[in-house]
């Protein structure tokens, strides 16, 4: 399979099912396509299988997948984040030239991103870290596409992204983010998003399962009815597939039979670290981490039910109609939570690295393609356009829909803890909320105690300045 020098336009490395299916995409679109595994098995099977979809240049050595490129190169890495894309990188850097454009669009860490891009940088190449959103039928019929690096490498390769990205409104989900690891970072922070708005889903199911005694799939009917409102979106409307699946083996609703533990790959767990470390408190977002960390303990979980019993009180729901329009008030306000929290991490992240990210442009390209596409991305979109929100809580349409919520969300809440069914999620973004909109937070009474046994200092609220208070002495404040 050695390749013909100069022939594809763009290549690809890494052909597991992103990348095969990525490499899909573009040929479909009319590019050829340089296409390379480590394994040449896999392939020979892309070429098998799909060889008339477009123009494929296969190769089994590296040199001569390098070498069947036109000048500038583009060469998007598809294999597992960490030291494997090193070393590709490592292989690949030798064989290029000056202006060459290596993409990785992986789930890379935004920090590894940084790094890569600016050894790549001092060598004459481009480095662009790019997230890629959709998972493997995006990739292949169109995925939303977060693309960082330099203003140049997007020169060459936004024609191609713009191409093969979904589209709503005729407009492509695709924009340059920003430089160096603004793409990783973006795809990072929209992971965790994901986090927050599957735990909301999920435990609005278990309340509906509880609180109307309903099987599966009469509550797979009410996020389909859901999905024809306000909710609307690609993981509402999945989980009604998943709630209506039946297990062939059992005959049991299909989501009796999955194990009750949840995996991660470490974006959701990066996106808390991340925010952490710029201040920004992402409540939902951690929330949903630590579910799935909980729900992984079994360890833990079976001594906990056989100390204190797994038992469940009684939701006392009257009325189930109101019951159900009280779950989806209070999933839709969490949601704007998860979502404003999300974005302002975004542009916590972009002041801090000095990326320029347009927060609007997010919200347009996540509305198709993406896992966390819903229909309010355009009312996100909005807000953003009109100027930069302190919260996007406070943008008026998403504070008309915390207003008509509220209600409903403490109700839900209250009747949950009442009946011993955990909702991190909704609680924890309940407590945001009242947060945000205290007058005076104890945090007052924090800053006293941190200034009695570490003389940390306070500010107070009718002169400037910082202060200190002689505890251990005389009891008398003076200036700091």
């Amino acid at each position: 399979m050695n390749a013909e020098s100069g022939r594809a336009a763009i290549g690809v490395t890494g052909l597991a099912v992103m990348g095969r299916n990525l490499a899909r995409n573009l040929a479909r679109h009319g590019y050829p396509v340089a296409v390379h595994n480590r394994s040449p098995a896999r392939t020979r099977a892309l070429i098998d299988e799909h060889g008339t979809e477009g123009t494929f240049v296969a190769a089994e050595s590296m040199d001569d997948f390098v070498a069947s490129l036109s000048r500038p190169r583009a060469i998007i890495v598809m294999v597992k984040a960490g030291e494997p894309t090193d070393a590709v990188i490592g292989e690949l850097v030798p064989l290029l030239s000056e202006g060459d454009i290596v993409v990785d669009c992986g789930n890379a860490h935004y920090t590894d991103t940084r790094r890569r891009e600016a050894a790549l940088r001092a060598q004459g190449l481009h480095f662009v870290g790019c997230g890629v959103s959709g998972g493997e039928v995006g990739a292949l019929l169109g995925p939303s596409i977060m693309p960082g690096g330099s203003a140049q490498s997007y020169d060459t390769l936004g024609p191609i992204f713009e191409s093969i990205a979904a589209r709503v409104d005729d407009t492509p989900c695709c924009v340059h983010i920003g430089p160096d690891g603004a793409g990783h970072f973006v795809k990072m922070v929209h992971n965790g998003i994901e986090y927050a708005d599957m735990q909301l889903i999920a435990e609005a199911y278990d309340l509906l399962r509880a609180g109307l005694e309903a099987t599966p799939a009469e509550i797979a009917k009410i996020f389909r009815a859901w999905n024809d409102g306000e909710l609307e979106s690609f993981l509402i409307e999945i989980t009604g597939d998943v709630l209506s699946q039946i297990d062939d083996a059992t005959g049991r609703p299909f989501v009796d039979i999955v194990l009750d533990e949840a995996e991660q790959k470490g974006t959701g767990r990066w996106t808390v670290q991340s925010a952490l470390d710029l201040g920004i408190p992402i409540t939902g977002i951690a929330e949903a981490t630590f579910a799935r960390a909980l729900s992984g303990h079994a360890d833990q979980r079976q001594p906990a039910r056989a100390a204190f019993g797994s038992d469940v009180s009684s939701l006392g729901v009257d009325d189930d109609d109101a019951f159900v329009e009280d779950v989806r008030r209070a999933l839709y306000a969490s949601k704007v939570v998860a979502y404003g929290q999300g974005f302002d991490q975004i542009v916590a992240g972009s002041n801090e690295y000095g990326w320029d990210i347009d927060p609007g442009g997010l919200a347009t390209i996540w509305r198709g393609g993406c896992i966390i596409r819903a229909r309010f991305l355009n009312r996100i979109r909005e807000a953003y356009d009109g100027g930069s929100p302190p919260s996007l809580l406070v943008a008026p349409f998403f504070a008309d829909v915390i207003r008509s919520g509220i209600d409903s969300w403490r109700r839900v809440v209250s009747q949950a803890a009442l009946a011993g069914i955990p909702t991190p999620a909704f609680s924890s973004s309940l407590a945001y909320y009242d947060g945000l909109r205290r007058d005076r937070l104890p945090a007052a009474l924090l800053q006293g105690l941190r200034d009695n046994f570490g003389a940390h200092t306070y500010k107070r609220v009718d002169r400037q300045g910082s202060f200190h208070v002689e505890w251990a002495g005389d009891k008398k404040e003076h200036e700091a």
